[in-house]
């Protein structure tokens, strides 16, 4: 190593595990990016009763949100690899500061739409699983499944912090100065990923956490990012690991962000559950999904991942299930609480070791970022589907009987996942 290289790697702190600076930085946006995604369970019945907009009305801009947050993930992972982790993080976290701020003003449902949907979406979109992804193939060679844990964990812990201190405010002083503060918050991570995110290991003279001596990364694409993010794409589809992946992941974003994260607040203050004392159901969810999906990256990295995703959404389906006959008493909720914040998004770790093992690392990114798309199809539609429940039936009941039903066929769905390929190798053996 050249004594340029080593006094670079000295200006830096933690020397060689710079790694895990580089982890801390990208778990702190993740953690708002969660933040600005989980507003809107807060904010729903506040902007009900300040302009008179339907649930459906909101769940639609909600819906649209996670749509986009989800169909921009294989395209944001096609711009970081070619014009740069960093870059890309700085406008996407730009545009979230900028739209929810601009929705202060919002008078119309088509401003909600366009501002907590459209461009919220779209720049958190950026700042999602994909680019925990990146960071954690990009950061580490070996413990990628409890990096990606960690990062994924920052969901949970964003949760955790901003749902119970922004509904405490929408409660006290309504909902503008709940916007204020994720806007702030989104900004405040400017200067952040500025100065303490490099590119990738090599632009500090340091190799991946774990790689042997000269052990080389994956060569950067040579196609426009366009090109890169349709050929994922269309290497994906022609693999069935793809597909039942792309499935399990769907049902994963409707049990979770789209039914319990959009709809949980309001779900229980149909039973008269104050708003504050239902956030704090989230938090508790957060605190316990923290713990299980930093686990499930540690297991990811032991154990069969089709096993786990076996388990995790199985017991998932049948907690959804569970939750309307709960009775929504404190020991009924708090039981619910617990359980489901361990497998909350559990699944994500074994899923993408699944889909690193399909299609290796160089390819990985952009395809997880294709399945990625389908857990936030699946999530816009439970997101959109609840809230058309509730308006047309007056009750949440059919949402939730059904997503725990689709829990349990995931369940089924996962124990087949690379099973053409793994047969294909056993026959060439």
């Amino acid at each position: 190593m050249s004594d340029i290289t080593t006094r670079l790697i000295r200006t830096r702190p933690f020397g060689p595990r710079y790694a895990f600076v580089a982890l801390g930085t990208v778990f702190v946006c993740l953690l708002v990016s969660a933040g600005v995604r989980g507003a809107i369970g807060v904010l729903m019945v506040p902007w009900q009763d300040a302009f008179g907009w339907s649930r459906a009305t909101i769940a639609l801009a909600a819906a649209i949100g996670i749509f986009l947050y989800g169909l921009v993930g294989p395209f944001a992972a096609a711009l970081i690899q070619r014009f740069g982790v960093r870059r890309v993080m700085l406008i996407a976290l730009a545009m979230v500061s900028a739209a929810t701020a601009s929705s202060m003003f919002m008078t119309r449902p088509w401003q909600l739409v366009l501002t907590w949907g459209v461009l919220s979406g779209l720049g958190t979109g950026c700042l999602a699983n994909v680019l925990g992804a990146i960071i954690a193939t990009r950061w580490f060679a070996t413990n990628r499944g409890l990096a990606m844990g960690l990062l994924t964990a920052s969901t949970a812990t964003g949760t955790l912090i901003f749902t119970p201190v922004l509904s405490a405010v929408a409660t006290s002083a309504g909902w503008r100065p709940v916007v204020l503060i994720i806007a702030g918050a989104a900004a405040l991570m400017l200067p952040l990923v500025a100065l303490l995110l490099p590119e990738r290991p090599a632009s500090i003279g340091l190799r991946p956490w774990g790689a042997p001596p000269g052990a080389l990364p994956p060569p950067p694409p040579t196609t426009s990012f366009l090109s890169n993010a349709i050929g994922g794409l269309m290497l994906g589809a022609r693999s069935r690991t793809f597909w039942l992946l792309f499935a399990s992941f769907y049902i994963c974003g409707f049990t979770t962000n789209g039914l319990i994260g959009t709809h949980l607040i309001a779900l229980c203050a149909d039973h008269g559950i104050p708003e504050t004392h239902a956030a704090g159901l989230l938090a508790v969810m957060g605190v316990f999904d923290l713990i299980g999906t930093t686990l499930s990256g540690w297991l990811t990295d032991r154990f069969d991942s089709r096993k786990l995703l076996f388990m995790y959404y199985g017991l998932r389906g049948l907690s959804l299930i569970y939750l309307p006959y709960s009775g929504f008493g404190l020991y009924g909720l708090s039981a619910f609480a617990v359980f489901f914040g361990l497998d909350w998004i559990a699944t994500v770790p074994p899923t993408l070791r699944l889909a690193t093992e399909a299609f290796g690392d160089a390819r990985a990114p952009v395809i997880f970022g294709w399945i990625v798309a389908g857990h936030q199809v699946g999530a816009a539609s439970a997101a959109f589907l609840a809230g058309l429940s509730r308006t047309v039936e007056g009750t949440y009941l059919p949402a939730f009987l059904l997503a725990g039903m689709l829990g349990v066929a995931a369940a089924f769905l996962s124990v087949f996942i690379g099973d053409a390929e793994r047969r294909a190798k056993e026959r060439l053996a």
